[in-house]
């Protein structure tokens, strides 16, 4: 089957290598459909590593996937054969502490698709999973929303984090890529409305407004605080910080509430922010660290289902299997409007 890896920082080859097999009694497997950029792939793409997942190349990247399942282990029955799947390309042990307090997601064994020293990720014709990392969608949505649950389980999983209990809260977000989208529109979803957007790119801005962002700054060419005052005299309730820039953390304690809280979803290339621990401890600022998500996939599944959240919003471009380099390199350099880039088998 056709596979793509990295082969060296910001190169990529397609590759020929063997259809994966069924090895237990509860794996199937998917013939791929649709495959989404993440910016954790550019990450790895760019500089090779996030943290301390350093690649060792050649290395097929990619999580953000659905696919028909055409093969199912003899164990399996929450699925079938033909069946679209959204993946979950978490797999977790099921028994150690975390799995059985119910954190999978922080799972001690865990396993993660295109993830280094893990599993191969998903930029083939072919994947085999554990048949629970399968979510059946056939005649649900199409195999481009199928695909786009896992960003958004994250945006969904950010907001219940949040625990916003006043729909009339006032909230910021930094980023307006698509973990900034899912968290926005999630938001929106549950009727929270009076929301800001900070984002350096003004493309980004217009589709953030588009969805629904009550006001928008651009953190290049304006004076964030300024701007929140403007709109907001006593200032942010809660602040999502998507983006993964130290600048965007520094501005989010300036403008958050005494008694606000701080969301952190972004991965900082560096792997550290710096605070301002005097501001933070005045203001008496709560910090919350996201973790990918837990149990969000089915949630995510049903609000697209409803049609409260049009996940494709945040689609700019589409590319086959072998343009796939030219897709990371566009996301990459934000290249041409980038913010959603999918390839499609």
């Amino acid at each position: 089957m056709k596979q793509v890896v990295l082969s060296g920082i910001r190169e990529m080859e397609m590759t020929k290598v063997t259809v994966p097999l069924l090895i237990n009694a509860s794996d199937v497997k998917i013939k791929l459909a649709t495959i989404g950029v993440c910016g954790s792939d550019i990450h790895y793409y760019s500089v090779g590593k996030i943290g301390t997942q350093v690649v060792e190349y050649p290395f097929p990247v990619g999580h953000e996937c659905s696919g028909i399942i055409e093969e199912i282990g003899e164990k399996v029955t929450n699925i079938k054969v033909g069946d679209l799947v959204v993946v979950d390309p978490a797999v977790h042990c099921g028994v150690c502490d975390q799995c059985l307090a119910g954190r999978p997601h922080t799972c001690r064994n865990g396993k993660f698709l295109g993830c280094p020293g893990q599993l191969d990720g998903c930029l083939s014709e072919y994947i085999v999973m554990p048949d629970f990392t399968c979510f059946p969608v056939t005649g649900k949505l199409n195999p481009a929303q199928a695909a786009l649950i896992e960003p958004l389980s994250i945006g969904v999983y950010t907001v219940n984090m949040a625990h916003i209990e006043n729909k009339s809260a006032s909230v910021g977000i930094f980023g307006a890529g698509p973990i900034g989208l899912s968290v926005l529109m999630k938001l929106l979803a549950e009727g929270i409305e009076n929301i800001g957007m900070i984002e350096p790119l003004d493309y980004r801005l217009e589709k953030a407004k588009e969805i629904g962002a009550a006001y928008s700054i651009n953190s290049d060419k304006e004076d964030v605080e300024e701007v929140v005052k403007q709109n907001e005299e006593n200032l942010l309730d809660v602040v999502f910080e998507a983006s993964g820039e130290q600048d965007a953390v520094t501005n989010a304690l300036k403008i958050l509430k005494p008694g606000g809280k701080l969301v952190l979803i972004g991965i900082p290339p560096s792997a550290q922010y710096t605070f301002n621990m005097d501001l933070m401890r005045r203001k008496e600022l709560s910090v919350v660290n996201i973790r990918r998500q837990n149990h969000c996939v089915q949630e995510a599944i049903d609000l697209v289902v409803s049609g409260k959240i049009d996940v494709e919003k945040m689609v700019t471009h589409n590319f086959t299997l072998e343009e796939t380099a030219d897709a990371f390199d566009i996301v990459e350099g934000y290249k041409d409007g980038a913010i959603k880039a999918m390839i499609n088998l």
